[in-house]
């Protein structure tokens, strides 16, 4: 199993460029296979979790063609089975997508149960209502989810609790269902508008996405695109949180802006200089003092339940008493215990942990218990002056980061990914 092995110390100085958005890509690729033309999607990272689906559409009878390492051509029409196998289900989240695909084009769908990160509940009955509202009959039983519908009808859809996955799974079965959809109370991330915007143009009609209240009006058929996935808001925002906690100065390129307010906003908070471009963020710490703030995850425009631990652990290193409160998942602080391992004090109550300031972080062996988790473990050792930081079970990383390690030592971080405890004793004498 690998891991990352890290010296700890020295602030990171550069500029680093961001890939697409993972979260936006996974629901692309499942909507690419809603036409039988040819859809080629293009700055689509190359992660564990894309790699995924691109072999689970692929299990299903789609052609999937590689034209570079962040190119994909996908068609659809050689399509012949409508249930997904459940090793592919097992190993991401988003694979529930493919029910709003394949119903949408099919009228018939069966995908197991999805798995992914271990934080918390993350029930689909919102999507299985949506659908119900669409005509469809949905079925559970033997950890398998399958839904059918002799004809597709749009309805109004109230959504009792935002949610992306709901958001973007109806939107792709309403973008072919008979008559017009109302989703109120919908979801408003970046990569909600992402899907509508590569179903329009395939040929769908939605309109009001990015706001509470979308609207769609079902079109016969969808038609091929060519179309280049948004850069990654949380990669952007883990580099933000790396440039404060090792007090480096580092230039985000190739993000939008707009989409990093709520983290942006924060690090100024809590003493960073933030410069903002066109297409670019420069976060600089060097001499910067931390003081302590709150933090409340919410929905988006709000402070993202994906950058949660990352801004934990620079919060960690501010003076004072912080507090972070996780109102998305109930199970999002289990990276707490490792932390402490090195050196933080962070204490949880309920949903909130409480963060009490220290002078450094000191180098220790943690394991990475999610995605995001593990790469805000990397963060704190890369700014543990002492020690050396091994952080285990990395798969979890890998799932959502590309080249993770090289972008930072690109940025000066003296990080190596280890395949066994020789490489570990190497890195460690050639540091010592």
């Amino acid at each position: 199993m690998n891991q990352f092995v890290i010296k700890g110390g020295t602030p990171l100085s550069g500029s680093v460029d961001i890939g697409g958005a993972k979260n936006a890509a996974l629901g692309l690729v499942a909507a690419a296979i809603m036409t039988d033309d040819d859809v080629i999607l293009d700055n689509l990272p190359d992660v564990n979790d894309i790699n995924v689906m691109l072999d689970a559409i692929e299990g299903i009878g789609a052609r999937v063609e590689r034209i570079d390492r962040h190119a994909v051509r996908i068609n659809g029409s050689t399509i012949g089975a409508y249930s997904v196998d459940y090793d592919y289900i097992k190993k991401i989240r988003a694979s529930y997508y493919l029910l709003g695909a394949l119903l949408g084009k099919y009228k018939k769908a069966e995908v197991a149960l999805p798995g992914g990160c271990a934080i918390g509940a993350r029930p689909i009955d919102l999507h299985l209502k949506g659908f119900r509202a669409l005509g469809a009959m949905v079925d559970t039983k033997y950890g398998l989810v399958s839904a059918e519908a002799e004809r597709l009808t749009g309805g109004h859809i109230y959504m009792d609790k935002v949610s992306v996955g709901a958001t973007i799974n109806i939107l792709m079965t309403a973008a072919l269902a008979e008559g017009k959809t109302i989703i109120e109370n919908a979801a408003k991330e970046p990569h909600v508008v992402d899907v509508a915007n590569f179903l329009n143009s395939m040929g769908a009609n939605i309109r009001g996405a990015g706001t509470d209240v979308i609207r769609i009006v079902g079109v016969d058929r969808l038609h091929g695109t060519e179309y280049s996935v948004i850069p990654d808001q949380i990669e952007a925002g883990t580099f933000m949180c790396a440039a404060a906690a090792t007090h480096g100065d580092i230039t985000v390129k190739n993000i939008i802006p707009k989409h990093m307010e709520a983290i942006s906003a924060k690090l100024l908070e809590v003493g960073c200089r933030i410069a903002e471009y066109d297409d670019a963020i420069r976060v600089k710490a060097s001499g910067c003092e931390f003081s302590h703030t709150q933090v409340t995850t919410l929905p988006y425009p709000g402070f993202p339940t994906d950058m949660q631990p990352q801004m934990t652990v620079v919060l960690g290193l501010a003076s004072g008493t912080s507090t972070v409160t996780e109102s998305i998942f109930e199970n999002r602080f289990k990276y707490v215990d490792e932390l402490r391992r090195m050196g933080g004090q962070v204490q949880v109550e309920s949903n909130i942990a409480i963060i009490t300031g220290v002078e450094c972080y000191t180098g220790a062996r943690v394991s990475a218990p999610d995605l995001r988790a593990g790469a805000a473990l990397v963060v704190a050792g890369l700014a543990a002056p002492e020690g050396i930081t091994i952080v285990d079970d990395i798969h979890y990383i890998l799932r959502g980061y590309e080249t993770f390690d090289a972008k930072l030592r690109g940025l000066g971080a003296d990080i190596r990914m280890a395949e066994s405890e020789r490489d570990i004793r190497k890195f460690v004498l050639q540091v010592s």
